[in-house]
């Protein structure tokens, strides 16, 4: 029986954002901008509530059994219509067996929003429970001004699309806490362009699924991680999205070997790849990691996309039918949340 994506109905200004940490919670400096976040989304109309989950002190923000019922109890409230934590940390993986996957499938959908970390849990709400879920800023990041070309993920959240957007040409940096805690711009740090490897062309349109190769890769062909019955499930092409934090070119080739071999790309057109400011190995660049692992696939490449840890964000939604053209001048992805 084929199955269908659960998409979240749009985000309006009024309705509740839960803000609970997952992963890592919020000290120091950090907690200032956390406040004018929530400020910032304040005045724009949305209600927010802050969970019990966001001590800073240690690795996470609580014991993982307390994290994953803040968590499940959040998207499973029907007057809560997003939940987005401050950002991701270490160790999500803790609770994802801990989430009522019960609860929540009786429930509406809930959007999730984050990326680093958070992977850990978009992927299984995705895959296990068929929710669209949302690969973008997180709270931390969300004021900043969104470049030419990109969407903010409020924007994607907030209808059925079509989105479109496009290649911003831009690299960014963030302002540490410490320097401008209430920062909104950007800093500029140089340019970028998508690229197509092999160059040519490329029109392929499929479902969105992926995230943090050094995250994903932990649940990836477990009941967490199950991309390859997903995409079974859905009967349709999948356009799969892969970036790279901080770990060396020798562990992301491991990792993304790991994906493929969980299944991750059996029905993938397209992989797209997030830019990186990870080392390279002396023996292997970070390229050189990705065409190790998926160069015998036969699959087009697309490098240097706004996803992740260089910002800019291209807030992208997981399930999302998705066309990527990559033509000339034009460099393009259109989402389409049905």
């Amino acid at each position: 029986m084929t199955q269908s994506v659960r998409f979240p109905r749009p985000l309006r200004p009024g309705d509740r954002i839960g803000v609970t940490s997952p992963s890592a919670g919020v000290a120091g400096a950090a907690a200032t901008r956390i406040g004018f976040c929530i400020e910032w989304l304040r005045e724009r109309g949305y209600d927010v509530v802050v969970g019990e989950c966001m001590d800073g002190t240690g690795l996470t923000s609580a014991p993982a059994e307390q994290r994953a019922a803040e968590l499940t109890r959040m998207l499973a409230d029907p007057d809560i219509r997003c939940v987005l934590p401050p950002w991701g940390g270490e160790t999500a993986i803790d609770l994802v067996d801990l989430i009522d996957y019960d609860l929540l499938a009786d429930a509406e959908p809930t959007w999730l929003v984050g990326f680093s970390d958070l992977s850990t849990v978009l992927v299984p709400l995705a895959t296990r429970l068929g929710w669209a879920t949302l690969h973008g800023d997180n709270l931390a990041d969300t004021p900043y001004d969104v470049p030419d070309g990109l969407l903010h993920w409020l924007d994607l959240a907030s209808g059925e699309g079509p989105f479109v957007q496009r290649d911003s040409g831009v690299v960014t940096d963030w302002w540490r806490f410490e320097e401008d805690p209430r920062a909104t711009t950007w800093k500029h740090v140089g340019t970028s362009r998508w690229e197509l490897e092999g160059g040519g062309s490329l029109d392929v349109t499929g479902r969105l699924i992926g995230g943090c190769v050094e995250t994903t890769a932990n649940v990836a062909g477990t009941a967490y991680g199950d991309v390859r019955t997903w995409a079974d499930g859905l009967d349709e092409p999948t356009i799969v999205y892969v970036e790279a934090c901080e770990e060396d070119a020798v562990n992301i080739c491991r990792y993304l070997h790991s994906l493929r071999l969980a299944g991750w790309f059996d029905r993938a057109v397209a992989a797209l790849v997030g830019s990186t400011n990870a080392p390279d190995h002396p023996d292997l660049t970070q390229r050189g990691a990705v065409l190790d692992a998926l160069g015998r696939l036969d699959l087009p490449i697309v490098w240097d996309l706004e996803i992740g840890h260089v910002p800019p964000h291209l807030p992208l939604v997981n399930g999302a039918l998705a066309r990527v053209v990559v033509d000339g001048e034009t460099r393009q992805i259109t989402q389409t949340l049905s």
